[in-house]
């Protein structure tokens, strides 16, 4: 492997861990295991990071980074324009709507993926050497919805009802359930359901603009 950067080494090998917890679960994401499937050294690893507890702090925030884009693609068939023009329930709710059905569709492409998010979690509760990690994990993920939730009520000409913070533990609440049992039973059908009535439910704290409100660039 030609010779990388080492301010290029932690995002490789951070994405090379996440396929490893991906493909084969979190015990098998040791240090060997990664830089072989990074195709790197294991001096490499040791030059960029100092613990395997560094490592996965870069893994979280680079899934986090993902769901991001995730969310936002499933704005692509959503008429931004077009709903910011009448700001209703029904509006706030589609995109609402087309953020989830972008987080599932990551999902749904790559279930061992969840799966291994949901395991270092777990795991992170009980191992002491990891203290602190899940929480940061859920402090992540509490960030993006809460920024989302801000962008997208700005671009509606919406704002809230209650506190971002608040909201945003809702969502994520919301989409650790849709995922947990999307995983369990892979019915795809109820799983679109019910994610249209987690957007129903949280866009029932929307408080609605005047008609024709602007969308934001």
């Amino acid at each position: 492997m030609p010779r990388v950067p080492a301010t290029e080494r932690r995002p490789l090998l951070a994405a090379a861990a996440l396929r490893v917890l991906a493909r084969d679960g979190l015990a098998a994401v040791t240090t060997r295991a990664v830089v072989a499937e990074a195709g790197m050294k294991l001096a490499s690893f040791h030059y960029v990071y100092d613990s395997r507890t560094e490592l996965l702090r870069d893994l979280v925030a680079g899934v986090v980074e993902g769901e991001r884009e995730g969310a936002l693609a499933g704005l692509a068939d959503v008429d931004l324009a077009g709903l910011a023009e009448r700001p209703d329930a029904a509006a706030v709710e589609e995109v609402l709507l087309g953020c989830l059905r972008g987080y599932l569709a990551l999902v749904v492409a790559d279930p061992g993926r969840e799966q291994g998010m949901f395991e270092l979690t777990q795991h992170a509760l009980r191992e002491p050497t990891l203290d602190g990690l899940a929480g940061e994990q859920y402090a992540h993920y509490h960030a993006l919805v809460a920024e989302l939730l801000d962008e997208l009520g700005a671009r509606l000409g919406v704002t809230w009802d209650a506190d971002l913070a608040d909201l945003a533990r809702l969502v994520v609440a919301l989409t650790d359930g849709l995922t947990l049992a999307w995983l369990a039973d892979r019915d795809a059908e109820a799983t679109e359901r019910t994610a249209r009535l987690a957007a129903r439910a949280v866009a029932g704290h929307a408080v609605l603009a005047q008609a024709g409100a602007a969308v934001v660039p």
